[in-house]
């Protein structure tokens, strides 16, 4: 007897039927329900700023402010203390070279100075006599030398003479050895006493020696005390304008205390401080400008300070075609340092998109110009005005580079 087959239900054409049409379910009813972080959000146009991505020369710097400061400034400090005593040229004045500014007085000082004067003349005087006495111990053995000399040159031809009569026996043995005694006791004597001279002659140039340097090393101090109490008058060492605090007679001034400075007029440098992190990136030669009533200026960075104060270090620059006219000492100015050559890149215009984006994405608006998408792209170098593309863009595009605060999360941007 045949049995009965019950036919399935779940055969594999009836489940891929089914699955292909759950499939197609579930994808209209995530279009429906999550379409919406896909759809446009409605903004005018007048309220974003649109930037084109254009080609051209990046030039990466960094802004800073500089102060303007004489390029040549002498400083004015106290070499001695005192009060006081007179003002001659008031702060503002234009100096010459020589120009008293102010005159001290210090009786303490004056007095010590009167008495190392009166200390170094009187040892002058002693080494002096100390000469003079050498001098005249060098005449006395020449005076001696000579009066031996004399006697010599008087007691030879009569000795001679009275030797001859002597061996001829007309003069008496007692009366020739008188004579012979007396010549020949000045012959030793002149020898004994000219090598006492030699001697005395070649330690007497040596003392000489040294009084001569004495006497001009006490001179050059006596110069030199004399010259204490011309520190007691400021005057100014160059041409120049005159820096100073206010002063006035009967202050009193320390040793070492600042008076003011003179400075060069007509010179001028350009003093700036800049964070350390630029620190690698600084050299001197590296250009700058700065625009000063519509004129741009050109400067070269000529000297970098070796020390850093509160993350901070300081470089000096010059104008390096002309100097500004009316600028002061003082002024502050906005620079800006370039760093490195430029160089030619796609760019696009800085601005607050950056704030939410960080450069990797941003709106591009489509051909006509009525909406703009959710592009992802990438930046590299940057300045304060354009950023470098490195992808994603072409240049002619045209970007959103406003704030983006007010998108939400929509990728498209429809305007009104």
């Amino acid at each position: 007897m045949d049995k009965k087959i019950k036919k399935k239900y779940w055969t594999l054409k009836r489940i891929v039927s089914y699955s292909g049409g759950s499939l197609m379910i579930l994808t209209i009813l995530y279009f429906l329900l999550f379409g919406g972080s896909n759809t446009s959000v409605e903004i005018d146009r007048d309220k974003v700023t649109v930037s084109e991505v254009r080609t051209g020369i990046f030039q990466e710097y960094i802004p800073q402010t500089g102060t303007v400061e004489p390029k040549y400034t002498f400083y004015l400090d106290a070499v001695e203390g005192g009060v006081i005593k007179k003002v001659h040229k008031e702060s503002g004045s234009i100096l010459k070279p020589g120009d008293v500014i102010l005159e001290l007085s210090n009786l303490n000082r004056e007095l010590n100075v009167l008495s190392q004067e009166a200390s170094l003349n009187e040892s002058i005087n002693r080494v002096r006599q100390t000469r003079l006495s050498l001098e005249q111990n060098d005449l006395q053995q020449l005076q001696t030398l000579a009066e031996i000399d004399n006697q010599i040159q008087k007691l030879e031809p009569q000795y001679n003479r009275n030797k001859q009569l002597f061996e001829k026996k007309l003069i008496s043995k007692q009366e020739f050895e008188q004579i012979e005694a007396d010549y020949f006791y000045n012959l030793k004597r002149r020898d004994i006493t000219y090598r006492s001279y030699k001697k005395d002659s070649l330690s007497r140039k040596r003392q000489l020696v040294q009084l001569n340097q004495s006497e001009q090393r006490m001179s050059q101090s006596l110069d030199g005390v004399g010259k204490i109490l011309d520190n007691l008058v400021v005057k100014s060492p160059i041409e120049g304008q005159l820096s100073a605090p206010n002063l006035f007679e009967g202050q009193s001034i320390s040793p070492g205390e600042r008076l003011g400075q003179v400075d060069v007029v007509g010179t001028y440098k350009i003093k700036s401080r800049i964070d350390e992190l630029y620190l690698p990136k600084i050299d001197t030669g590296l250009k700058a400008t700065t625009t000063i009533n519509g004129e741009v200026y050109e400067l070269k960075i000529t000297y970098i300070y070796p020390t850093i104060t509160e993350g901070r270090f300081e470089v000096d620059l010059e104008f390096t075609n002309k100097i500004p006219e009316g600028i002061k000492r003082g002024q502050t100015l906005r620079l800006r340092i370039e760093l490195g050559d430029s160089t030619d890149e796609t760019l696009i215009n800085s601005g607050a998109f950056y704030n939410k984006t960080g450069g990797n994405w941003i709106y591009v608006l489509n051909e006509d110009g009525t909406k703009a998408t959710k592009r992802n792209i990438s930046l590299g170098r940057e300045n304060s005005e354009a950023y470098v593309v490195i992808s994603g863009l072409e240049p002619g595009e045209k970007v959103i580079t406003s704030s983006y605060d007010n998108f939400g999360n929509n990728d498209i941007i429809k305007f009104k």
